[in-house]
């Protein structure tokens, strides 16, 4: 009986010994994940991007495979970082909520930086630049932006197009995707849809003339990748890597690809403005 005191205490010790061992091999792991895990991705070596399906040409699905200029953009600016690129697809109004949850890595969706955006996540440099399209039904007599107070005015919940009608008071009516927003003008239950441009234009050009594009105006900002707040070295190597595309011609190709014929504003700049901004073509884009 005297022997089991002391056989206690070596057991107690050689499990502290255990503990210690496992406490010290789990912070090696840390640093070690930490390490092959620099930009702090929801999995090392695959950015996560949200985007949408149903907004080309800048993001939308063809043939079940994530496309379109800003996801195309992405996958060539990862690639840089030797990272490939898993999207997601989601509703516009949870996406940047989801990013700075980190359910997802990067928002990919030609967002616009806000100030009001920048309280919820952080931005890259900006990479695209984009107009609002005015869609209205055939025959209608709106022709402008100027001519919507009073009128039943449908936008995508959360988007700059959301942002501008509530600043001009038109009290628009809120869906939650591009598709909603069409329907509302097929249906005739909305007078017009303020929409990013290149979306509109194609919805008013597959609408067998019953959609007519009424308006066009410069978005006021650029767009942007978005990522959690705080997540400084994604943001950092999403601009870097953003540079490099500019740099050896990815950017152009792009812009000619999805937007053939929209001009290049003299005054817009891609990426960090150290790369000389390529001159290029292509109609307005989108943005959200």
């Amino acid at each position: 009986m005297r022997f089991l005191p002391a056989l206690t205490r070596f057991a107690v010790l050689g499990v502290a010994a255990v503990l210690g061992a496992t406490t010290l091999t789990a912070c090696g792991d840390d640093t070690s994940a930490t390490a092959d895990n620099p930009y702090g991705l929801v999995q090392p070596g695959v950015l996560r991007a949200g985007t949408l399906t149903d907004a080309p040409p800048n993001v939308y699905l063809k043939g079940g495979k994530f496309t379109g200029f800003d996801n195309d953009l992405l996958t060539a600016v990862a690639a840089k970082l030797g990272l490939t690129v898993e999207f997601v697809g989601t509703d516009f109004s949870a996406l940047l909520s989801q990013v700075n949850n980190r359910k997802f890595d990067v928002g990919s969706s030609s967002i616009t930086i806000t100030e009001a955006r920048k309280k919820t996540v952080d931005f890259g440099n900006g990479y695209d630049f984009g107009y609002f399209g005015l869609d209205v039904p055939a025959g209608s007599p709106i022709t402008g932006f100027d001519q919507l107070a009073g009128k039943r005015v449908v936008v995508v919940q959360g988007t700059v197009q959301d942002d501008y009608a509530t600043g001009q008071n038109l009290n628009p009516v809120r869906v939650p995707d591009y598709n909603a927003a069409l329907n509302q003008l097929r249906a005739g239950t909305s007078d017009a849809w303020i929409a990013p441009a290149e979306i509109g234009e194609k919805s008013a050009a597959d609408s067998g003339g019953k959609i007519t594009v009424a308006a066009k105006q410069l978005s006021p900002a650029p767009t942007a990748y978005a990522v959690a707040k705080g997540n400084d070295p994604l943001r950092a190597a999403l601009d870097k890597g953003l540079d490099e595309v500019i740099a050896d011609g990815t950017w152009s190709r792009l812009q000619g690809q999805y937007y053939p014929g929209r001009p290049v504003p003299a005054d817009f700049t891609p990426g960090s403005g150290r790369v000389p901004a390529p001159s290029g073509s292509a109609a307005p884009s989108a943005s959200s």
